[in-house]
């Protein structure tokens, strides 16, 4: 296995599935079938999940909340999807734990870096929900902290696109797939990938990303592989 300990990110909006608030029971179950193959498999996976499809705090701020609050109300966002990843994996027979940047006693630990190793080293499936615990902060941002606390080999961006593209595919017919890019020229192209924040953080801390296609039954498990999928995103190409 090429990726042994790998931080998966995951949207909330990819929970909805065709829905358009929420979660779609069949999509959870499909996410979750393919991170318990990739568990069985031999693979080490902390999880990051965004709460898109059930609050978003730049959305609410957009509406009036204050943006401190609607942080917050996102935070909570993520714990819940985290809860449903937690009891779908579950019912699967894979043990799992959920931790959080803010303080739940009741539902979540606390997180640490040093907490989620020693999880993932007995076999856990380590889901990171709450963000980072403060406000001003996207999921992007927490995936990519979350990931060099637990000294992941990659970051894994599932998306319902197969990589990075000169242009968002669903739009433009001509937009061209990246194999490979550095860091340093998807910033000088302005692509898309994360918020300036979480792709600075993984620039500095020589974190590489892949972005594939989640919604590809069997695909997680053929990244970890080391298959060719995906765009792989890092400081230097070799």
């Amino acid at each position: 296995m090429k990726y042994k300990r790998v931080l998966l990110k995951l949207s909330g909006e990819a929970l909805m599935g065709e829905q358009q608030y929420g979660i779609d029971p069949q999509r959870l179950d499909d996410y979750t079938e393919e991170i318990a193959s990739a568990v069985r498999a031999g693979a080490q996976i902390g999880i990051v999940i965004g709460g898109g499809n059930i609050f978003r705090g730049l959305q609410g701020a957009s509406k009036g909340f204050d943006r401190v609050y609607g942080d917050e109300m996102g935070m909570l966002a993520t714990v819940i999807n985290s809860l449903a990843l937690q009891s779908s994996l579950s019912q699967k027979g894979i043990k799992t734990v959920l931790l959080s940047g803010i303080g739940i006693d009741k539902i979540a630990e606390l997180m640490s870096g040093p907490k989620a190793i020693g999880y993932l080293e007995q076999g856990y499936v380590v889901i990171i929900g709450g963000g980072t615990g403060n406000p001003y902060f996207t999921t992007d941002t927490g995936s990519t902290l979350r990931a060099i606390e637990i000294k992941a080999d990659i970051i894994l961006k599932g998306t319902r696109v197969d990589g990075i593209y000169t242009a968002d595919p669903e739009k433009d017919p001509k937009a061209k797939k990246f194999e490979r890019i550095t860091y340093t020229e998807a910033y000088e192209k302005n692509l898309k990938i994360m918020d300036l924040t979480a792709f600075t953080m993984c620039k500095e801390n020589n974190m590489p990303m892949l972005v594939f296609n989640m919604n590809e039954k069997g695909n997680l498990t053929k990244v970890l592989k080391g298959e060719n999928i995906g765009t792989l995103v890092t400081n230097d190409i070799k």
